[in-house]
């Protein structure tokens, strides 16, 4: 899918409009004079594509996928199988999916199909048959969307009889799998696999390899039921490239496993700017952390699928982006490796759920609309910034997010059931690097870590030995990593380690767990710097979980900070140790933001990372690099300076780098 340049558009719903013809005629005059050169259709079209079993109607899609091409716009084109027609629920009840107390869903809403039914399989490869015989070889036809934000779980009697298999494969014996379970723990012992069935609300909901299995289980079938989806159309286009996109934070399903089968990531990306308690600089941050994750998937640009131009109807306040932060939101997602903006959704809907979303094109279908004018300026700026079209980023930082991980930490019992903050764990580590303009990816246990200077494993509660011999491994050849407390502690099982942990690291970190402490949500414990500590860091105050460490008897950790109260008082809360030709941190809590600035200011800089921007910028503006272009962003609401220049508020500027010296962009 290279056509050499930025793709801008978004989700287009022509057949609401099909017995208007003057809409549609409006529709491609707008987006000519919005810079739109593409746009993605057949989302949610199914009940038109097929309004009656086997009663295709194809020509309508047709039409105007040619008519937009004629004005140079491209289509991304989906399969429909998100959202299926109420025919197919009424006449087929096993489609409609079960829900975790064993209840069968009524006909409604979206993203709610059975993906191990026979039945829904065979009517989606119809449908999607016949579009790919349509639409296979059609120039206009750049890229398969396979159906829309896939997620959520079905507990039916047909995927109860996946599971089981699932399992058999996975363990081979009912012996392995109790072993794995730890399911002798009160009286658990399975000897049959007929009486293992998926975690319910009124049955089992306490045997944690069950649940962690289960949660893979479901990602697998996701992950299945889109590569049917592909090897449908790709029987029929062994050339065409798919996508899938994929959602914020998302808990379903392990993108890292999915992305293999990706051609193309992309995303979509929803922030809600202008929260009372929140920055924008904060807002971009989190957005960027989730930009340089789909990047990281794949290791190459991704496509920015859906945003808004204004505001959601389903988030608890419809906030409208301030003047200015549609650019710096589009913008920000180019900086980070987007070849897209698209939006969600192009003209605004008459009725039903998401008639008060955000469009391009309001009710009032007028070009002067803030959103309409905004957008047409990004799609303006995106024409001038075609160099960034392909480009890649430099590898420096990575961040260890592991989706089992994730899944084991937040079902685990204790150490802290009002929750550990994985994602804020994250973003403690991810924001101190974005600050400091150093590039950050996203690895899981299966990625390489060759190339980056700093790994970060954060909360890496579920270790892998392979994964935990390869990170003392990097920083024996001379990497740096940093590790947080509640690392190491559990196998792939969710089974504690025994001995000494943080589980293969004792020896990494010259120290080891004692013991943990959870802390109620305003407990906060004082933290000094260390006497003679090889390196300064702030005072500090330790939050949510406080790990007791042990120096190692030989070869131990050079204390950092200690703890300067309650029973654990003059014990290390963080910590660095030689290793080989490199150097690990720990740190035994989690800590105020000047601590993380601190930490990876030095850090980055023994590690021999160079930040984005050559000059130190002012707090609020962010600098990111992609090949050749130099990304600076005012994220405040007032005039920045930066490299000689005054950005305005909300403002972007971007130089392009070369021999030469450097040439604005933008």
């Amino acid at each position: 899918m290279q056509i050499g340049r930025l793709l801008h558009g978004g989700d287009y719903n022509p057949e609401q409009w099909l017995d208007r013809p003057d809409i549609l005629e409006q529709d491609v005059a707008l987006m000519k004079q919005a810079h739109v050169n593409v746009v993605t259709l057949g989302v949610f079209s199914w009940s038109v594509l097929e309004p009656q079993e086997g009663d295709y109607h194809l020509d309508w899609l047709a039409d105007i996928v040619h008519r937009l091409y004629a004005n140079g716009i491209y289509t991304i084109l989906a399969t429909p199988s998100a959202a299926r027609p109420a025919w197919l629920a009424q006449k087929y009840p096993e489609v409609r999916r079960v829900r975790a107390d064993r209840t069968r869903e009524l006909y409604r809403r979206r993203q709610n199909y059975c993906y191990s039914s026979p039945i829904y399989r065979e009517k989606v490869r119809a449908v999607d048959e016949r579009l790919a015989r349509r639409f296979g070889g059609d120039p206009a036809v750049i890229l398969w969307h396979i159906s829309n934000e896939m997620g959520g779980d079905c507990h039916c009697p047909l995927c109860q009889a996946e599971f089981r298999r699932w399992l058999q494969a996975r363990y081979g014996s009912l012996e392995a799998l109790n072993k794995a379970w730890n399911a002798r723990f009160w009286s658990h012992d399975y000897t049959d696999w007929e009486q293992i069935e998926s975690p319910a609300p009124q049955g089992e909901d306490a045997v944690q390899g069950l649940a962690l299995d289960w949660k893979r289980f479901v990602s697998d079938r996701h992950i299945d039921f889109f590569k049917f989806e592909r090897d449908v159309v790709r029987g029929i286009v062994p050339e065409a490239k798919f996508t899938a996109n994929l959602m914020y934070r998302f808990h379903d399903i392990d993108y890292h496993d999915l992305a293999r089968e990706l051609d193309v990531v992309s995303w979509d990306n929803y922030p809600t700017w202008h929260k009372p308690a929140e920055t924008v600089e904060q807002t971009a941050l989190d957005t960027a952390m989730m930009h340089d994750l789909f990047y990281s998937l794949k290791g190459r640009p991704f496509l920015l699928m859906e945003s808004s131009p204004s505001f959601t109807n389903w988030q608890p306040v419809s906030k409208q982006k301030k003047p200015g932060v549609a650019m710096l939101s589009a913008l920000q997602a180019v900086a980070h490796g987007s070849d897209s903006v698209c939006y969600f959704q192009w003209r605004a809907s008459r009725g039903a759920e998401e008639k008060f979303h955000g469009a391009v094109v309001g009710h009032d279908g007028r070009a002067d609309a803030r959103p309409f004018r905004e957008t047409a300026q990004v799609g303006a700026a995106l024409e001038r910034l075609a160099p960034a079209a392909g480009t890649g980023r430099p590898r420096q930082a990575a961040i260890v997010h592991d989706w089992p991980n994730m899944w084991a930490l937040e079902g685990s019992s204790g150490p802290r059931n009002a929750g550990l903050g994985y994602w804020h764990e994250l973003a403690c580590h991810y924001n101190a690097l974005a600050r400091a303009g150093v590039t950050v990816d996203f690895v899981g246990q299966d990625s390489s870590l060759d190339g980056y200077g700093l790994v970060v494993a954060p909360m890496l509660y579920l270790l892998r030995e392979d994964f935990a011999a390869r990170l003392c491994g990097f920083v024996r050849a001379g990497g740096t990593a940093v590790v947080t407390c509640w690392t190491g502690v559990v196998d792939e099982s969710d089974l504690c380690r025994l001995g000494d942990t943080p589980y293969g690291l004792t020896g990494l970190l010259g120290l080891r767990r004692a013991e943990i402490d959870g802390l109620y949500d305003e407990e906060r414990r004082r933290c000094t710097p260390a006497a003679g500590a090889p390196l300064a860091l702030p005072a500090t105050q330790a939050s949510v979980l406080c790990e007791v460490a042990a120096l190692a008897e030989e070869d131990p950790a050079l204390p950092l900070l200690t703890y300067a109260e309650d029973y654990f008082a003059g014990c290390p809360a963080a910590a660095v140790h030689p290793y080989g030709a490199g150097r690990a941190y720990y740190l035994a809590s989690r800590f105020t933001p000047d601590l993380y600035d601190a930490l990876y200011a030095a850090a980055a800089g023994q590690a021999g990372l160079t930040p984005a921007c050559p000059q130190p910028l002012p707090r609020g503006v962010l600098a990111a690099r992609r090949d050749g272009l130099l990304f600076v962003q005012n994220c405040t609401a007032a005039p920045a300076e930066a490299l000689g220049e005054t950005l305005p508020a909300y403002g972007t500027a971007v130089w392009r780098e070369g021999a030469e010296g450097r040439e604005r962009l933008l």
